[in-house]
């Protein structure tokens, strides 16, 4: 006869063996709170990505339907811009009237629309403050995009003369372009679009 062993008792800090049924929820588990983890917030952050993005749109659209504004720009925006748009000169009063102006931002491109009235010299001065020569404007063109006249209603068809400039710099200075009509001695109406790439 053999004698049988005794069966040794398990310790109370060992966990019973695992069988496959169990192991296989575990697993499942694991992947689905891993999943959730990182997925959720992803999933979070491109939605939250394609709302700011859609809201900026209609932001631009919204603003845009208003269309311009009668009033000077901030002295910031006339900053940032670079539009000097002219207020006075050796204490003849105010040079720039019909002032006007609206702002386009997005996270591609902001826009500063401007237009005004000027004497001869407030031109002067404006190209001076630019730093771009009065004689670079070109008769006849128009710089301003269709694009850009559209959205603040701008029409370069009454009678001119029209003279056009473009003023191209390198980021992230603004690039302006402008278009000039003159029809009155000493009278000039300026439009200016200013874009920055931030």
């Amino acid at each position: 006869m053999t004698a049988s062993l005794p069966r040794q008792a398990m310790t109370p800090d060992e966990p019973p063996p695992e069988d496959r049924g169990h192991r296989i929820r575990r697993r499942a588990l694991t992947l689905l709170i891993i999943v959730l983890l990182i997925g959720v917030p992803a999933g979070y952050l491109v939605i939250s990505a394609e709302q700011s993005r859609d809201s900026g749109k209609d932001k631009e659209r919204k603003w845009a339907a208003r269309g311009l504004t009668e009033a000077w720009p901030s002295k910031v925006q006339r900053h940032i811009y670079e539009v000097p748009v002219p207020r006075q000169a050796d204490g003849e009063g105010i040079l720039s009237t019909k002032v006007a102006y609206y702002e386009t931002n997005n996270w591609r491109t902001s826009r500063l629309y401007v237009q005004f009235m000027t004497t001869n010299a407030g031109l002067d001065y404006f190209f001076k403050a630019m730093g771009v020569p009065r004689t670079s404007l070109q008769k006849d063109t128009f710089p301003i995009s269709a694009r850009d006249q559209k959205i603040v209603g701008w029409e370069f068809k009454d009678p001119g003369p029209w003279w056009g400039l473009a003023h191209a710099q390198k980021n992230p200075a603004p690039t302006q372009h402008l278009v000039v009509k003159w029809s009155h001695p000493n009278h000039y109406m300026v439009y200016v679009v200013s874009r920055t790439t931030p």
